[in-house]
């Protein structure tokens, strides 16, 4: 979590809210990183979580992420959760939780849905303080 927390302050001198998030390969090593880019790229879908899923797949050369983990410093909305679902992530492991979007556990519980074909363990609360700390100093910055 604490590198994700580093990625997450890479987003911030583009005006991007700093979230990061690291993708962990079955054997616990770094596979890619990624930030919020929205602001940097104009692309809506550039949340740090997605750019995380591509650039994994993209050095493995395989959409299946199985037995990776991601963790994120802010819980994944409905777009990200969705992405870990169809990218087949073992683990989600997330910071601080997101009552207004959160969509693995606060407002949804999309990647628990026992209708869809997969779901990633869920674990949350990692270094939440300091993950929600960092997201309240930039909106309070701003």
């Amino acid at each position: 979590m604490r590198l994700a927390l580093r990625e997450a302050a890479l987003a911030v001198p583009a005006g991007d809210v700093p979230v990061g998030a690291v993708l962990l390969g079955p054997d616990g090593a770094v596979l890619a990183t990624g930030h919020n880019e929205r602001e940097a790229v104009g692309d809506p879908t550039a949340h740090a979580e997605v750019l995380a899923l591509r650039r994994a797949a993209a050095r493995l050369g395989e959409w299946r992420l199985t037995g990776c983990t991601l963790v994120v410093t802010l819980e994944p909305c409905v777009m990200c959760a969705g992405a870990l679902v169809q990218s087949r992530v073992a683990r989600v492991v997330y910071g601080a939780g997101d009552e207004k979007a959160g969509a693995a556990g606060s407002l949804w519980d999309l990647v628990r849905d026992r209708r869809l074909n997969h779901r990633p363990e869920v674990i949350r609360g990692v270094l939440e303080e300091e993950c929600a700390r960092q997201l309240t100093e930039f909106f309070r910055e701003r």
